[in-house]
């Protein structure tokens, strides 16, 4: 989890809020800092904001008991507020939980949770003012980001505990990452030239009320597996290259014959990447007439990912566009509604899925590794990938460690396929006695894509140096500038060497590796 600074370096127009669905890739940008927010003028959407808070104040005016802002929270809920007391039953709710424990989430995590949390406010049932819309933007485009601890939400109601934190730095409390320092934000929010911001009825508790942590995760998640399965393609490829593997066995007769999408567009991709220039037949060698599953069934193994792809990508969008707090202000039923849109089912499931999606990449990954280090599979290659000849050979490893670490990374990201959502707890009184641990689940995948990454980098790394031992990659033009991409980033291991930091600059590197395959 990174703590680096997020510097805005676009020169596009920016994302405005309030004007349309926000899609997964522009929360990422944000994220990122690539771009800047705006927030939307435009009539229908302050209109559809104003009329939100016009149900809320109208209920609250006629004395209507709304939760959370003139009742108590959760069990709580029986306790009835004084209207001239609401203010400071907001400020106790941030207080009480700011109880986050474990390292911080990352700058681009905590980016994300704010877009979110702005998505979410502008579709105009969260009873909120615009005012609070653009404080969360100003802390965007200003760079200023909450520090918010990593562990203790549940996911129902929604990210309560991380989100606590957000709010108290929006009206000056807590500490924030500002130009690469860490401070109390009443700082931060002076040197960046803005005021404290002073929340109305309801906003503290619509702040916290909602999925938007584990959303914006969700979100960077779904990007770096992208990368990933990209990564993974592209090592496979050149994995058979290395082995003299059969191109055949990803013919479109074969693969398209079994109709998933994510299937067929492996396989398309594969045949282009293993394209060959005065190519002799493949042989009919009697003991490897077809090749080992990990290399024979990439398009079945990787078109489950890129299809997973597809459907996760879609309910992480709709989650982002959703009013996903409690409770809500109704336009056309004029009314405030409770209900539990808070709860990150959808996001939970999601998130437990491609944690185990991408363990089958790491798998993959590493039995592709095996055979490339092994003389008995590799069809001719040296043990290990050893590139020194002579007297000096059985000095020499090659990737015999790498192949252990690739392993002991696979383990780990198998190990981590247990899914969060089935680990449900009872808490709050037993008000709360079904959450969703969407939260849990989205910081799991994140560390997934860690494993996996890492597991990736290294099977990239193996294959380049074994299609190098192999030759003949002026056959294959795309392998050929695919090993090219690789090499600028690491060079090829002749002589024993630690290899470590080799694995951390392309694991960096993969989004610039991939954008070609």
């Amino acid at each position: 989890m990174t703590k680096k600074h997020t510097r805005n370096t676009s020169s596009q127009k920016p994302v405005v809020i309030g004007e349309g669905d926000l899609t997964p890739a522009q929360v990422v940008a944000i994220a990122r800092g690539k771009e800047r927010v705006r927030i939307s003028t435009n009539k229908d959407f302050t209109g559809r904001m104003k009329r939100s808070q016009k149900i809320l104040q109208h209920a609250l005016d006629a004395g209507e008991p709304v939760y959370g802002v003139t009742t108590g929270y959760g069990a709580a809920c029986g306790n009835r507020i004084q209207k001239h007391k609401t203010e400071e039953l907001g400020s106790n709710l941030i207080k009480y939980h700011g109880c986050g424990t474990g390292e911080p989430l990352g700058v681009e995590e905590v980016r994300a949770s704010l877009m979110c949390r702005l998505a979410c406010f502008a579709q105009g049932h969260s009873g909120v003012s615009v005012n609070l819309l653009q404080a969360l933007a100003d802390f965007l485009n200003k760079g200023i980001t909450p520090v918010v601890p990593s562990l203790g939400s549940v996911g129902a109601s929604g990210d309560l505990t991380p989100m606590s934190y957000i709010a108290a730095c929006l009206s000056g409390d807590r500490e924030v990452l500002y130009k690469g320092r860490r401070m109390h934000s009443r700082n931060a929010l002076s040197l960046a030239g803005l005021s404290p911001y002073r929340f109305l009825p309801k906003e503290p508790l619509g702040m916290m009320n909602g999925t938007s942590v584990m959303t914006g995760i969700a979100a960077l998640v779904l990007d770096k597996s992208r990368v990933i399965a990209d990564a993974a393609l592209a090592a496979t490829a050149l994995s058979l290259h290395a082995i003299i593997g059969h191109e055949r066995h990803f013919h479109s007769a074969v693969v398209n014959s079994k109709p998933h999408p994510g299937q067929h567009s492996t396989g398309e991709r594969l045949r282009g990447l293993l394209a060959c220039v005065d190519c002799p037949p493949e042989s009919g060698r009697e003991n490897d007439l077809q090749d080992p599953y990990s290399t024979r069934c990439a398009p079945q193994i990787l078109g489950v990912v890129y299809d997973a792809f597809e459907w996760i990508g879609q309910w992480v969008h709709r989650e982002i566009n959703s009013s996903n707090d409690n409770p809500l202000s109704d336009g056309d039923n004029e009314e405030v509604f409770m209900g539990g849109n808070f709860y990150g089912g959808h996001i939970a499931y999601a998130m437990d899925a491609l944690k185990s999606a991408l363990a089958s990449v790491a798998d993959m990954a590493d039995r592709q590794m095996a055979l490339l280090v092994d003389p008995r599979y590799n069809r001719g290659l040296p043990a290990n990938l050893v590139k020194v000849k002579g007297d000096k050979q059985p000095l020499h490893h090659g990737f015999k460690g790498m192949q252990i670490t690739a392993s002991a990374l696979t383990a780990e990201a198998l190990k981590n396929t247990m899914p969060a959502a089935s680990f449900s707890r009872s808490t709050e009184s037993h008000n709360q006695d079904k959450v969703s641990m969407g939260t849990i689940a989205a910081r799991d995948a994140s560390r997934q894509c860690d494993l996996v990454s890492r597991a990736v980098a290294i099977h990239l790394m193996a294959a380049v140096q074994a299609c190098e031992l192999r030759g003949n990659l002026d056959r294959r033009p795309a392998l050929a500038s695919l090993v090219k991409e690789v090499r600028k980033v690491v060079k090829e291991t002749v002589f024993d060497r630690p290899m470590d930091r080799d694995i951390e600059a392309l694991v960096g590197a993969l989004p610039d590796v991939v954008r070609s395959v």
